[in-house]
């Protein structure tokens, strides 16, 4: 398939990361030379150096025989005006634009002006995408880290395993006798910043991070057992005002949950929109990193603190305040990918990372029939794949334990009829089934070739 990614940043090059890797053909478009050659020189990708809107641009990109294009700048109008321009001059068939401006998005999901006058198929909101996440963040506070899959019957759980935990230097393939009846399984631990699948025989120590597959319904127990408990999260402080603080104060205010909200902010300005855009919430003006900004907050109170400006060091510091100072959950944006090791050593509970996030939600949502959904874990160590198997894949009919996967990939999760069942060496893998698979990015392309997932995206 033939996809023009227009935009080098972050989203865009995770976008020509994953997409290359499975031999599509990808032409990235950004106006700064630097990006695109930096892609260039580390992916099998072309790139051209341009504005992404203009028609003679997307004419060296190659438009006028694309599949698809992925408009993620980090300019709403250029990404609307490029799908128009890919729809009317070039008939591009499928169009994927990144939008962060509530007025567009109202508009375009009110169906006013969308349709034949602005061709978008499929509309992302890294806002959007980030309040989701903060709100799954804050149903499960005891996790670093969590994902739906299998259509919301499966969780990903990231848990610290702490000192009291009851399974220390217990073998998993115990913990499968001793709850035989619990649906979860773990599928990664990062011990000493190295991420790797467990074997049968591999045991737990503390200060492991691991990863589990649960049922959703047995997410509760599987944390209890894992020595988590979730605590209600009634009481928030969110540090920011902008796009993104507002979109998940917006959410905490339409969530069935009522929760007390008090959101602080530095700019004026931005202050009173933000009030005047809300309608439970308490908007605050001032530093979030003052310590009696944080008091008049009442953070001694608060359950949960969620710093959401667009600066990663600001939130970090803002959640160590918060830390140092009792609160018993802090949630930090980042950005930066690479800051995701500094989670321990500052004590922070999680990290946002809206470009992982964003790109994410855009596999998601542009593959379709095998590739269900793909989520990042961690910098880029490894990858959740949720795929159905297909009559003519290499893995119908067999039994897991006959497939030959990758030395770093375990299947977390099966489907079948649309009943997640725990996956065991016996389970037989079947036309129709959904897998949801852990791989490390080593392994990444060798399960895909497993699935059979190389082709069709709609």
């Amino acid at each position: 398939m033939k996809v023009i990614i227009c935009g080098a940043g972050q989203v865009g090059g995770q976008l020509a990361r994953h997409l290359a890797k499975e031999d599509n053909d990808v032409t990235v478009v950004d106006q700064d030379d630097v990006l695109v050659r930096r892609l260039i020189d580390r992916l099998d990708v072309q790139g051209v150096t341009g504005f992404a809107s203009h028609p003679d641009v997307l004419e060296r990109a190659g438009a006028r025989d694309a599949e698809m294009l992925i408009a993620a700048t980090q300019s709403d109008e250029v990404n609307m005006v490029t799908c128009q321009v890919a729809h009317s001059i070039f008939s591009v068939p499928r169009k994927v634009a990144r939008l962060r401006s509530k007025s567009y998005l109202d508009a375009i999901y009110a169906d006013l002006y969308r349709r034949d006058h602005l061709p978008i198929d499929v509309v992302i909101s890294p806002e959007q995408e980030v309040a989701e996440a903060a709100l799954r963040r804050l149903a499960a506070p005891a996790a670093f880290d969590t994902e739906s899959f299998l259509g919301g019957a499966a969780q990903l759980l990231g848990l610290a395993i702490e000192p009291d935990c009851a399974v220390l230097n217990t073998p998993l393939r115990q913990l499968t006798e001793l709850f035989s009846t619990l649906r979860a399984v773990v599928v990664g631990i990062r011990r000493d910043e190295t991420l790797f699948a467990p074997e049968p025989a591999d045991q737990l120590y503390a200060g492991d991070e691991i990863y589990v597959f649960a049922a959703t319904e047995d997410v509760e127990r599987t944390m209890e057992i894992f020595g988590k408990r979730n605590r209600k999260s009634e009481r928030i402080i969110i540090i920011g005002g902008g796009n993104v603080g507002l979109a998940v104060a917006r959410a905490l205010e339409e969530a069935p949950i009522k929760r007390r909200v008090k959101l602080i902010e530095l700019d004026r300005n931005v202050a009173e929109a933000t009030a005047d855009a809300l309608n439970r919430t308490v908007v605050l003006h001032g530093d979030g990193l003052d310590l009696s900004m944080l008091e008049e907050a009442n953070l001694s109170k608060a359950d949960a603190l969620l710093a959401l400006t667009d600066d990663d060091k600001t939130n970090l510091l803002t959640c160590v305040r918060a830390k140092t100072e009792g609160c018993p959950l802090a949630i930090s944006l980042t950005n930066d990918p690479t800051l995701a090791t500094l989670k321990r050593p500052l004590n922070i509970d999680a990290f946002i990372n809206p470009r992982a996030t964003t790109v994410s939600s855009i596999l998601r949502h542009i593959r379709h029939g095998r590739i269900q959904a793909v989520y990042s874990v961690g910098d880029a160590e490894a990858e959740v794949i949720e795929a159905m198997v297909l009559g003519t894949s290499p893995i119908a009919g067999r039994q897991i334990r006959d497939i030959e996967w990758p030395e770093g990939a375990l299947v977390g999760a099966v489907q079948k009829r649309g009943k997640m069942v725990l996956p065991r060496g016996n389970t037989l893998i079947e036309e129709g089934d959904t897998v949801a698979v852990f791989a490390l990015s080593k392994d990444v392309a060798e399960v895909e070739r497993l699935f059979q997932v190389s082709l069709d995206y709609f």
